[in-house]
């Protein structure tokens, strides 16, 4: 008999002998022999989560992205797949180099990387991550933990913010809107998404949306999503203010999209007087909300252009946050 976790000791039993430890390192689908007299067992260990990164001109920052989702891993714990969609750099290349899988397309479109790097998964839970977002390996063990738990059908991690470059204006916009969007945010917004594989069945094949983890957020009752609080995401806002009506612009079209396909908002919408609440409670200033209020107006504005000229499926990125970080 053999029993066997994801690496370290191995027990290996067999008629009239002793039971004997042996430490082996196990991948995933590579074999392992064990020798004891005449006694030879063979062990495949299968990863406890797949993962897919799409990954879209990202070579600034998968490198180290990876590095960190990996660094304290067992070999074959983690299954990740990279989606390389419609590159013009050498992100396919530094995920190699990471020892990853890479699937490479000429296609363009996040949904379309989704569905590609999907097909290409090997076990359940499934976590979906954005490239530019730093994930550790003990923040998905505790993702995969609790996806595990009765009742949950999609989970994701608490996001911490690196604001470091970003403007004075930029800061005090993203104060604000964190503020403000925390308390509903769940699934949407961190960069990390977990599907069990009921909540899978749920949203696979990803439709062709602007905004998948705001289908995947809508497509679950609060009863059946969890924030794991034990787990978190490195997230990165943009630095400008040019660079924060790009997302938002790009995150109200795909709100809109998502309105028109029928798919509810459980928290409803955010009201004017969310705002003058946190500024007479003195959460945020009155510059910090005067500069949200004028940084909104240009966002509605921009969103009803872009909506007019019928620029809607791009898979834009804001570059002010891309800058190569350092492990």
């Amino acid at each position: 008999m053999v029993e066997a976790g994801l690496g370290g000791e191995l027990r290996v039993e067999g008629p009239g002998e002793q039971s004997t430890i042996v430490t082996v390192r196990c991948r995933y689908e590579e074999q392992y022999s064990v020798y004891r007299g005449s006694l030879y067992s063979h062990v495949v260990i299968p990863p406890i989560v797949s993962i897919v990164v799409p990954a879209h001109n990202e070579e600034a920052v998968l490198a180290n992205g990876l590095s960190r989702l990996l660094d304290g891993t067992a070999p074959g714990e983690f299954d990740v797949v990279v989606v390389a969609n419609a590159c013009s750099d050498r992100t396919a290349e530094v995920a190699a180099k990471a020892g990853v899988r890479v699937v490479e397309t000429v296609a363009p479109g996040k949904a379309n990387a989704l569905r590609l790097g999907d097909e290409e998964c090997r076990t359940f839970p499934r976590a979906y991550v954005d490239a530019d977002v730093e994930l550790t390996a003990q923040s998905v063990r505790a993702l995969v933990a609790a996806a595990a738990e009765p009742g949950v059908l999609a989970c994701a991690p608490v996001p911490r913010w690196d604001l470091s470059g970003a403007g004075r204006i930029a800061v005090r916009v993203h104060k604000v809107h964190e503020q403000l969007i925390a308390p509903y945010r769940a699934l949407s917004g961190v960069g990390v998404y977990v599907l069990t594989e009921e909540g899978h069945a749920r949203v696979f094949p990803m439709p062709d949306v602007i905004s998948d983890d705001g289908l995947v957020h809508r497509s679950f009752t609060p009863e059946e999503r969890r924030v794991v609080r034990d787990a978190w995401s490195l997230v990165r806002p943009a630095r400008t203010v040019s660079g924060h009506l790009k997302r938002r612009v790009r995150v109200r079209q795909g709100n809109r999209q998502l309105d028109a396909l029928g798919a509810p908002l459980p928290e409803g919408r955010l009201e004017l007087g969310a705002l003058r609440a946190l500024v007479a409670t003195r959460r945020v200033s009155p510059l910090d909300a005067a500069c949200y209020l004028a940084v909104l107006v240009l966002d509605r504005v921009l969103t009803r252009v872009r909506t007019l000229r019928g620029r809607q499926g791009h898979w834009g990125t804001d570059a002010s946050s891309r800058t190569a970080m350092g492990g």
